[in-house]
C-alpha cells in the first residue's frame, strides 16, 4: 500500500489542483475507504465556481456522495458500524456528535456540535482526506454510514444521495400516497428521483416540469415513471397550473414538490398547482432572494407548507433499497463518468457548459 493519497484539491473559484497526502494511520475507532465513485450534486458545482463556500473557505477536497470499500478499519469501528474490511459502503456528508438532543431524537442533521462533514471540512483539518475526491477518505468515529451491494456498478450505487433525497422529500415529506397526483418541479437530478420515489410509493399520475434545454432530462422522467413531462418556457411553454387543472379535471395536485434552483415564478406555481388540504414541499434554494410567499391561498386552501433539508439515513437507506431492487432503468440517469484528474471537467459537464455535453447525473472514479 502506498504511503500518499492523491487527491483533488479546490483552492479557489474554478480552480482545482492534484495533491498527494499521507495516508492517515488508522486506530480503533477509526478507518479507511477505498473511493470508488462520488456523485457530483450542484450544491458541487457552485462551490466549484465560488457562489457557495464550503468549510472554512480554504483549501478543500470536494465530494460529499462517496461511495466505496472499506479497506482498514479498527475493532472499535467495525464493531459499531457493524462493516469489515471488503465491504461496500456509501457515507453521507454529514457527521454528527450522536450525543446532543437533536442527535438523540433523530434530527442529527441539526447538531450544533457537528464541525467537520465529508466534501465540505477544508484539507487544513487532519488528516486532510475527509472529501470523495480522493484516492481514499478519511472514516473517522462520528461517521453515518451504509452498507451497498457490490454487485450493483458503481456509478449507479453512487446515487444514493440524489436518490435519498427523492425519497425523503416525496414520501417523507410530502407523503405521497397510493392514487395521489404528484407535480415535481424540476427535472433535475433529484426532481428526476422524486419521479422514482413518487411512482415505487404508488402514485397514480406524476407531472414534472423542465426548461427547453432540460428536454432530455423530461424525456427521461417519462422513462422512470412520469405520465407527464412539460417544458414551462420557450415559443413551447405550457402554463404549469393549467395543465394541472386539465389533467386532475380542476381538483389539482395532492403533492407539488418545488425543486428548481434560483427561480421565483415555480414557487406561486406549486401553491397554485395544489389541491384543497394539499401538500407543497419547498426544497429548491433561491440564493438568498425574497420570494413572495401567497399566504392567503394558503390559508383558504388549508395548505401544509413544508421545508425540505437534506436527506436522512432512513431515506438513504430506503435508496438503497430500491437501488438494489434493480426495479428501475437508474443506469439511464447516469451521463458521465470522469477519473480524478479530470474533477474540473465534471463540474463544467454537470453545469452544462461543456459544448455538446447533456449531463444528468456526473460522478468522479478516482
Amino acid at each position: 500500500m502506498g504511503e500518499t493519497v492523491r487527491a483533488a484539491v479546490q483552492t479557489g473559484p474554478r480552480a482545482i489542483e492534484m495533491r498527494e497526502f499521507p495516508r492517515p494511520q488508522i486506530g480503533p475507532d477509526t478507518g479507511l475507504l477505498r473511493v470508488e465513485a462520488n456523485g457530483i450534486c450542484g450544491s458541487d458545482v457552485e462551490a466549484y465556481k465560488g457562489h457557495l463556500r464550503m468549510g472554512s473557505g480554504g483549501p478543500v477536497i470536494p465530494g460529499h456522495e462517496p461511495l466505496g470499500i472499506v479497506e482498514e478499519i479498527g475493532d472499535e469501528a467495525a464493531k459499531r458500524w457493524g462493516v469489515q474490511p471488503g465491504d461496500r459502503v456509501a457515507l453521507e456528508v454529514i457527521i454528527p456528535c450522536r450525543s446532543c438532543h437533536h442527535c438523540l431524537t433523530g434530527r442529527y442533521q441539526f447538531c450544533p456540535n457537528r464541525t467537520r462533514g465529508h466534501g465540505v471540512t477544508g484539507i487544513d483539518v487532519a488528516p486532510s482526506l475527509w472529501g470523495g475526491l480522493a484516492e481514499h477518505l478519511y472514516l473517522s468515529p462520528g461517521a453515518v454510514l451504509h452498507k451497498i451491494d457490490k454487485s450493483v456498478p458503481a456509478e449507479v450505487a453512487a446515487m444514493f444521495n440524489p436518490l435519498g433525497a427523492g425519497v425523503r422529500w416525496a414520501c417523507g415529506l410530502g407523503q405521497v400516497g397510493l392514487g395521489d397526483t404528484v407535480l415535481v418541479l424540476g427535472a433535475g437530478q433529484r426532481g428526476l428521483s422524486c419521479v422514482i420515489a413518487a411512482r415505487h410509493a404508488g402514485a397514480g399520475t406524476i407531472i414534472v416540469t423542465g426548461l427547453e434545454s432540460d428536454r432530455h432530462k423530461l424525456d427521461l422522467a417519462l422513462d422512470l415513471g412520469a405520465d407527464h413531462a412539460i417544458v414551462v418556457d420557450g415559443d413551447d411553454a405550457v402554463d404549469t397550473v393549467e395543465f394541472v387543472g386539465d389533467v386532475t379535471g380542476g381538483a389539482m395536485a395532492d403533492v407539488v414538490l418545488e425543486l428548481t434552483p434560483m427561480a421565483a415564478a415555480p414557487v406561486t406555481d406549486a401553491f397554485k398547482a395544489a389541491r384543497q388540504g394539499g401538500r407543497v414541499v419547498l426544497a429548491g434554494l433561491k440564493g438568498g432572494r425574497e420570494i413572495p410567499v401567497p399566504t392567503d391561498l394558503i390559508i383558504n386552501r388549508a395548505l401544509t407548507v413544508v421545508g425540505a433539508f437534506g436527506v436522512d439515513a432512513t431515506a438513504n437507506k430506503q435508496a438503497i433499497a430500491i437501488i438494489e431492487s434493480g426495479r428501475y432503468p437508474l443506469a439511464k440517469l447516469h451521463t458521465h463518468t470522469f477519473g480524478l484528474e479530470q474533477a474540473a471537467l465534471a463540474m463544467e459537464t454537470l453545469a452544462g457548459e461543456v459544448p455538446g455535453e447533456s449531463a444528468v447525473h456526473v460522478s468522479v472514479h478516482p
